[in-house]
């Protein structure tokens, strides 16, 4: 079952240049879904739309199968059944934080809101926080306490707005696993707007890059940064070690040897595109199996270190990722083998010129 379909769906400020071009983005019912892209590239607004706060110039948005936004067609924000999480939290600084929890339930009976608000402490890991003021909690908290208010009325789906960016680094990780946790504890849809690729590749069953108002990959975090659509979505999502060569078939024909290639091509010239960790060195040149390099400097990371060499025939570094610190110091040979396949780009072919006609 699909929670969320959005389809041609096209927004402009500017009519001269839409912030959302024609996006297509289908989520399956129980997904994390990390839309993922640069700034300025449509992501908030895409969220607006979804939340009913923007109507569109044009598109549909359909959520469990009922359409929502359409063409003369468009249900207030309240009748939608979405929840939000923005940056920050946002809570209400006057209430305290069982009170912003319940600001989202039915009134009615108390009991039934007093449980209602236990159950989702308890989902955040918050469970005796009820009496406490937003000021009284850390960031992490506040997060959490947010995602709480979120699904206090069981949304069909939950909108997180870049909810971690006001995190230092090492809460991140946790705040990410937890609330990853807790919408899956309730069977919750969520839609996760990021820049972090980090964040997407480890926190999303489905990852969607955005680029110029449109969706230009959608998959599993392991297609997307094993098989990237194209050069600018590789460099985008993650690092990407770019070797220029001769495709034929299968295979391209590098600096580095032989590559082979996830998809046959016709042939010509371009670029083999593979992630760092695809390299592995080998101290020393006396590798038959391999092509001779020289370190040139050396990146330690604490579990893993990035080292570029000079490789025969390439202009600048290439970079490869390796476990721990390195075992080669710059000036230093080392032999460079390539494991696994490479996504292919073609070289663009030049245009013909128009030709001049006389007068």
């Amino acid at each position: 079952m699909t929670d969320l379909r959005i389809t041609g769906l096209t927004v402009s400020y500017d009519p001269q240049r839409p912030v959302i071009d024609g996006l297509d983005l289908t989520v399956p019912a129980g997904c994390l879904a990390a839309v993922l892209g640069p700034s300025g590239c449509g992501k908030t607004t895409m969220l607006r739309v979804v939340a009913g706060f923007l109507r569109p110039d044009s598109g549909t948005v359909d959520i469990r199968s009922r359409t929502m936004t359409g063409p003369g067609h468009h249900v207030p924000p309240e009748k939608r059944r979405v929840g939000i999480v923005p940056q920050e939290g946002a809570l209400f600084p006057h209430l305290s934080v069982a009170r912003n929890i319940a600001f989202g339930l039915p009134r009615g009976a108390s009991a039934a809101r007093r449980s209602r608000v236990g159950e989702l402490l308890e989902l955040v890991g918050l469970s005796g926080y009820g009496d406490r003021m937003p000021h009284e909690l850390s960031g992490g908290q506040q997060q959490r306490i947010a995602l709480a208010r979120a699904l206090a009325p069981s949304p069909a789906i939950v909108l997180l707005d870049e909810p971690f960016n006001a995190l230092d680094s090492a809460l991140r990780a946790g705040i990410r696993d937890d609330v990853r946790a807790a919408l899956a504890a309730a069977g919750a849809t969520g839609v996760l707007v990021t820049h972090d690729q980090e964040e997407a590749l480890s926190s999303a069953d489905l990852v969607a890059v955005m680029r110029d108002g449109r969706v230009v990959q959608c998959g599993t975090p392991q297609e997307v940064y094993r098989r990237p659509a194209d050069l600018w979505t590789a460099s985008f999502v993650g690092d990407a070690v770019r070797m220029p060569g001769t495709a034929r078939g299968v295979t391209a024909a590098t600096a580095l040897g032989d590559i082979p290639l996830h998809t046959p091509v016709s042939g010509g010239a371009g670029v083999a595109v593979l992630r760092p960790e695809q390299l592995t060195l080998t101290p020393g040149a006396d590798d038959p199996g391999g092509i001779t390099a020289t370190v040139r400097s050396v990146a330690f990371h604490g579990h893993h270190s990035m080292v570029s060499v000079s490789v025969p025939g390439i202009e600048g570094a290439v970079t490869a990722r390796v476990l721990g610190p390195a075992t080669a110091a710059p000036g230093e040979s080392v032999t460079v083998t390539v494991s696994g396949g490479a996504m292919w780009q073609p070289q663009p072919q030049p245009q013909p010129r128009p030709q001049e006609h006389e007068h």
